[in-house]
């Protein structure tokens, strides 16, 4: 089977550093399609930058003079919709006041003066993106199989059969990828969990039908399993490996401090991996 290395990253949250430190990783590691699971705004300071990163690297475009030349020969990925691009472009009356604090600043930072052309390009982008879709061999959703926009899955629900069940019934491939609760781990419809806990793998994962199988690829721009460190997955349409890096989240708090309408605690967690 002939399948791309894919990168596989999830919720951004606007954090330059650790974007920019997964993507120097990824170049290293010879991935010919990146796959972004969702919420590549909310909660940081830098929504332009992951925007202009989703545009150029995840989509089929043409011929991009900014793309580096290491990367001109990608092929043509993903990007989804999560539940702050939905907030962003709808309504973010569910979210808790932090999260819509960020929210409402980033809409005004997509909307700031002097740059109109590329402000509606990120509204077209944005207005576009879907909450799940497919390849030929896997799903990917932002959130979950059967609520792609919403609903998370915790290492704690592999108790919860029937939250689990309805989830695999709702597949359309025998595996889907996930971001949304900012948690790595791999769930087996045989009642399985595997929570990496660093920088592991290839592992095969046995794809099967009769086993399904969901993997969260967790956070690159806000972890929140206890670990700082950004995390995303590599998957060659067999075998999937999860990376950990260490990136400048100082930097990255700092950015957050200096925006006076962006919440204190949206710093302070990132040291924390919480």
């Amino acid at each position: 089977m002939d399948y791309p290395l894919t990168a596989l990253i999830s919720d951004l949250h606007a954090n330059q550093p650790a974007l920019e430190t997964a993507l120097a990783d990824a170049r290293t590691r010879g991935v010919e399609r990146f796959v972004c699971l969702g919420d590549v705004i909310g909660y940081g300071a830098s929504p332009r930058e992951p925007l202009d990163w989703a545009m150029r690297l995840c989509i089929e475009a043409p011929a991009d003079p900014l793309r580096p030349a290491d990367l001109a020969s990608l092929k043509p990925g993903l990007c989804l919709q999560g539940n702050h691009e939905y907030a962003l472009l709808h309504s973010a009356e569910d979210f808790n006041p932090k999260a819509r604090a960020a929210i409402d600043w980033t809409r005004e930072e997509l909307n700031r003066g002097g740059e109109q052309d590329v402000n509606y390009g990120y509204w077209d982008f944005l207005g576009e993106l879907v909450p799940a879709q497919c390849d030929a061999v896997a799903v990917f959703a932002h959130g979950s199989p059967r609520d792609p926009v919403r609903e998370y899955l915790l290492p704690r629900d592999i108790q919860n059969p029937d939250k689990m069940r309805a989830n695999f019934e709702a597949m359309e491939r025998d595996v889907c990828f996930v971001g949304h609760s900012h948690v790595p781990a791999i769930y087996y419809q045989d009642g399985r969990l595997f929570r990496p806990r660093g920088t592991e793998g290839p592992y095969e994962l046995g794809i099967d039908a009769k086993n399904r199988i969901i993997v969260n690829v967790g956070s690159v721009g806000q972890p929140r399993d206890g670990d700082p460190r950004l995390s995303y997955a590599l998957f060659d349409g067999r075998c999937i490996t999860f990376v950990r890096l260490e990136y400048d989240h100082a930097a990255a708090a700092a950015a957050i401090r200096a925006v006076k309408a962006l919440p204190e605690q949206l710093a302070e967690r990132l040291a924390l991996g919480r």
